[in-house]
C-alpha cells in the first residue's frame, strides 16, 4: 500500500505544480478548466499506475479531486493557511484511495516501472515549485502587512528561492546535507546590506527559513519515499 500511496501522491504534485499553468489556476472558478484539471490528474494517474483494466482510481480522482477545488475556489481564499489545507485534504484523499485500491484489489501493488525516477522528479517538483508557491503566499502578506517596497529584479527573489531548493534538493538526495550550511552562509553574506534595515532583514529572514525548512522536508521525504 505504501508505494501505491507514494505513486498517488507522486503523480498529484506532478500535476498540481508542473502542468497547471497560471491560466488555469485563474480560470478554475470555470467548470470546464476545473474538470480540464481534474481530468489531467486522472489520465496521469492512470498511465503511472501502468494497471490498464483499473478505472476505478482515475475516477476517484476525476471526482474527488475536482470537488476539493471547487470547494477550495468556494471559499474564495488565498492564504498560506488555505493552501496547506487544501493540500492535506488531497493528499488524504489519496491515501484513502490507495487502502481502497490495496483493500478491492484495484491495484494490489505498484509493479510498473519507474517508481525511483517518478518519486524523485516528483520530490523535485514539490521543493522547488510547489513550496514556492506557499512561500510567495506567506511573504506576500508580510509585504502587505508591513508596506515594504522591494526594488530588486522583476521575479528575482521567486528565481533565487526556486535555485536555493534546487541546491537544497540535490545536497540532501547525494547526502551532504552539510552543504546547506555553506549556502545559509553565502546568502547571509550577500543580503548584508539589507540586513541593516529591521523590517527588510526581518522579511528576508522569515522568506529564507521558511523555504529553507520547507526544502529541506520535502527533500527528506523525498529520500525516504525512494526506499519503499
Amino acid at each position: 500500500m505504501e508505494k501505491v500511496a507514494a505513486v498517488l501522491i507522486a503523480v498529484h504534485a506532478i500535476a498540481d505544480f508542473s502542468l497547471q499553468t497560471d491560466g488555469m489556476v485563474q480560470s478554475k472558478n470555470r467548470l470546464q478548466f476545473l474538470m480540464l484539471h481534474a481530468a489531467i490528474h486522472s489520465a496521469l494517474t492512470y498511465i503511472v499506475l501502468q494497471v490498464w483494466i483499473c478505472w476505478q482510481a482515475p475516477l476517484f480522482i476525476l471526482l474527488v479531486h475536482a470537488a476539493i477545488d471547487f470547494n477550495k475556489q468556494r471559499c474564495g481564499k488565498s492564504t498560506a493557511t488555505a493552501f496547506i489545507v487544501d493540500q492535506i485534504v488531497h493528499v488524504f484523499s489519496l491515501l484513502a484511495l490507495a487502502w481502497l485500491s490495496v483493500r478491492f484489489s484495484w491495484v494490489p501493488d505498484f509493479s510498473g516501472i519507474g517508481y525511483k525516477p517518478l518519486v524523485v522528479l516528483a520530490g523535485f517538483i514539490a521543493t522547488v515549485q510547489g513550496a514556492g508557491f506557499l512561500v510567495a503566499i506567506f511573504t506576500k502578506r508580510l509585504i502587505d502587512e508591513n508596506n515594504l517596497e522591494l526594488d530588486g529584479l522583476l521575479n528575482g527573489g521567486k528565481l533565487i528561492g526556486q535555485l536555493e531548493r534546487c541546491l537544497i534538493f540535490l545536497f540532501i538526495f547525494i547526502g551532504q546535507p552539510a552543504g546547506i550550511g555553506f549556502l545559509v552562509a553565502a546568502k547571509s553574506i550577500l543580503r548584508f546590506e539589507e540586513a541593516k534595515e529591521q523590517k527588510l532583514a526581518e522579511y528576508v529572514l522569515i522568506g529564507s527559513l521558511s523555504s529553507f525548512s520547507i526544502a529541506i522536508a520535502l527533500s527528506a521525504v523525498t529520500r525516504w519515499a525512494m526506499g519503499l
